[in-house]
């Protein structure tokens, strides 16, 4: 919108560069266009004939010398630069808005100190005075920070010509970014493909673990199922054999109590027989037989 703009207030000096027919006239036609509001963008200008025709004048050559610099250069350009026509007080401020333009691209180093030096200014008031009147002009977005003594640069507007050769390094510039995506791109697929192997690999890990405990928990329930099979045999042979209620009182024999009330006669040695425990529970042994 800012170029369009520029390109706008710059339309009217375009038209007249083609009756500019000398060297002074096209000499007062920059001096104008430079001094005019909104005219940010000088490159159509500097092409036009009639003002390339200004470096075969000597008395006027320093007049396209001064547009140059308001084109692509900066108010130190000016100072550095011998021989240049003086600027009245609206290209002055035109100049050093331009010139901040092009140092606020590099927001490494926006200290109050390096931008009094780098645009002729005196005082802090003076360079926030600018930078106000750049914000205001579109050509940035920007925040002073009067404690810190620094300018806080958002956005910059594209209303500077690019400088003659410029093209070739341009490109090497977008190669090397290009380059760097590249690289970077690359890395970060390596990363995504190492994240991807590691999640199949603990997902398989997992589904060998499950599989394990799925395994183990069928091992064990069928061990159970034999435990239990097996003890109701046993319950089974044991009531077969008499070990029931009987066994259950605690008698010590297959009989129980019952053993005991049994008279069994046993025959001695000398071919006589013994009294039997249940005689000799009820009180008669030899001496009462007699």
């Amino acid at each position: 919108m800012e170029q369009m703009k520029s390109m706008n207030a710059l339309a009217p000096f375009l038209a007249l560069t083609k009756t500019a027919n000398s060297p002074r006239a096209a000499a007062n036609l920059i001096e104008g266009a430079t001094s005019a509001p909104n005219t940010f963008i000088f490159a159509e200008l500097l092409q036009a004939p009639n003002i390339q025709a200004l470096s075969n004048s000597p008395e006027y050559s320093n007049h396209l010398s001064l547009l140059k610099i308001f084109s692509y250069g900066t108010y130190t350009d000016y100072i550095n630069t011998a021989d240049l026509p003086t600027i009245n007080a609206a290209q002055t401020l035109k100049l050093r808005q331009l010139s901040f333009l092009t140092l606020a691209k590099n927001q490494a180093d926006l200290s109050y100190k390096k931008l009094l030096e780098s645009l002729g200014l005196e005082t802090p008031r003076e360079l926030e005075d600018l930078v106000i009147s750049a914000i205001y002009a579109g050509l940035v977005s920007a925040t002073l920070d009067p404690y810190h003594q620094v300018v806080a640069v958002s956005s910059v507007s594209p209303l500077r010509d690019l400088q003659p050769n410029s093209i070739p390094a341009m490109l090497n510039t977008l190669n090397e970014w290009s380059t760097r995506c590249v690289s970077t791109l690359a890395d970060l697929e390596k990363q995504i493909a190492g994240i991807k192997a590691e999640a199949l690999k603990r997902h398989r890990e997992e589904a060998e673990w499950n599989a394990q405990v799925e395994k183990l928990l069928e091992v064990k329930g069928e061990n159970e199922e034999k435990s239990e099979k097996k003890g109701g045999v046993f319950h089974g042979v044991g009531k077969k054999l008499g070990f029931g209620a009987a066994a259950k009182r605690g008698s010590g024999g297959l009989g129980g109590d019952d053993a005991d009330d049994m008279d069994i006669d046993d025959e001695d040695d000398d071919g006589g027989k013994r009294e039997t425990r249940s005689a000799k529970k009820r009180g008669f042994g030899l001496g009462m037989g007699k």
